[in-house]
């Protein structure tokens, strides 16, 4: 980490404050905001400072972060009268964190260039309990330049750390990524309550799928926590839809002829309606188990998903044909 880098945070929410915390561990003079004042005091407890707008922030660090919940959070954070573009000035960096639209993020990071500045776009990937390990993978789309700058910041939030081209690709694979994580979910939740309908061990039937093709991620984190009872992963049925949305678009917008993504769109819209946008989002299992008159339970699973892979420092990812 370069010598006196300063680092504002803004947006301490699920991902957000755990990533923050990352940095704050790692020694980091960091400044950080949120609009709940309730997020901010535990860091400005620990010996970070606070900022009374992302302008007054801006102007006092050399690295923005953001981690906001949607385009529209972040355009008001940046274009606001006290927003992050007017406390930027040449030489700083903006990392949008945050599962963003491709199009929106590219228009920002324009108005940051125009002040001399640099934006790149970084989503994580991997979940709240790999963001609190520094364990996340990162995709980050901008300069490369302005990527290796951020790189030793990149490595202390994140594991695994991909260059994806210019600035937009990161949002882009990242929107990709949680349709494919969605679809997953979905297709987890009809396999298991069939498995309970049909009288199968759910234990068994977890270690089953675990040790087969029909392995994933998805199945490794979700399907403990929703053989748990709890349902709880710190994402809901609003964050998805509004993230396999994005998706959605991105592919109407390059005219694929879409079949699976208007389909899970449906699916978890009708969920929301039902149970609510702020459920957990493995909860839509809930549509499968109540026509069926069951609950999809197994034994000794946990609330929530740990974390347990000794952090490491984070490295970049190189695409296999650059490799060499």
């Amino acid at each position: 980490m370069p010598i006196g880098l300063r680092i504002g945070f803004i947006g301490l929410g699920n991902v957000g404050s755990q990533l923050a915390g990352n940095l704050q561990r790692h020694g980091v003079d960091l400044t950080v905001r949120d609009l709940d004042l309730q997020r901010v005091a535990p860091f400005v407890a620990r010996g970070a400072q606070s900022a009374e707008s992302p302008r007054a922030l801006a102007a006092a660090v050399d690295i923005v972060i953001t981690c906001l919940p949607s385009p529209a959070a972040s355009a008001e954070v940046l274009e606001a009268a006290d927003g992050i573009l007017a406390g930027l000035s040449p030489g700083k960096i903006w990392l949008e964190m945050s599962t963003t639209d491709p199009a929106e993020v590219r228009r920002l990071a324009a108005r940051v260039a125009e002040l001399g500045a640099t934006a790149l776009d970084c989503p994580v990937s991997g979940g709240c309990h790999r963001a609190a390990t520094g364990n996340i993978s990162i995709f980050a789309g901008g300069e490369r330049a302005a990527f290796e700058r951020a790189l030793p910041v990149l490595a202390i939030l994140g594991q695994r750390i991909l260059h994806s081209g210019p600035v937009g690709t990161a949002s882009q694979l990242k929107v990709l990524t949680n349709f494919l994580c969605t679809v997953h979910l979905v297709a987890l939740a009809e396999a298991l309550t069939t498995a309970t309908v049909a009288g199968l061990d759910l234990n068994t039937a977890y270690e089953a799928i675990r040790i087969s093709s029909g392995n994933s991620f998805v199945h490794e984190t979700e399907s403990q926590v929703i053989l748990n009872g709890s349902r709880d992963i710190n994402f809901t049925m609003d964050l998805v839809i509004k993230d396999v949305g994005l998706f959605d678009a991105l592919a109407r917008e390059q005219h694929v002829p879409l079949a699976l993504s208007p389909l899970v769109l449906g699916i978890f819209r009708d969920a929301a309606r039902r149970y609510g946008p702020r459920e957990f989002s493995p909860n839509i299992i809930r549509r499968y188990e109540e026509p069926c008159g069951v609950r999809v339970l197994g034994e000794g699973f946990p609330a929530q998903i740990v974390d347990d892979e000794p952090k490491v420092p984070g490295y970049e990812v190189v695409p296999r044909r650059n490799a060499n």
